[in-house]
């Protein structure tokens, strides 16, 4: 079963992400549905977002969209639910439960 769709939008020949790479991104997310956001780094008062790729620090289909990625490369990423908040949602964010989400995802540093 296919979780998840990745769309490049730009190519890159930098670092390529692995797991336990110290990965930051631009990153806009939305439900699925309607394209309606909910987070955007660029947003006023936001800043890149810093994480551990692979080892769960994110939610699943990030993670593991995040890993076919490389520095300087854009992508959008469409998942199941189930990869995303599953049956509890992000009530904080709106995000209802099981919702197919879709990241726009820029990244900008990998460090190993």
């Amino acid at each position: 079963k296919q979780w998840y769709q990745r769309r490049v939008a730009i190519t890159a020949g930098g670092p390529a992400v692995n797991k336990g790479s110290t990965v930051t991104v631009q990153c806009r997310g939305m439900l699925t549905a309607g394209l309606k956001k909910f987070w955007d780094t660029r947003d006023p008062g936001q800043k890149p977002f810093t994480f551990q790729a692979g080892v769960g620090q994110v939610i699943a289909g990030w993670d593991e969209g995040c890993l076919t990625m490389c520095q300087g490369e854009k992508a959008r990423i469409t998942m199941v639910g189930e990869k995303g908040y599953g049956p509890g949602g992000f009530p904080a964010w709106n995000i209802p439960p099981n919702a197919s989400l879709t990241f726009e995802l820029e990244v900008l540093e990998v460090k190993a």
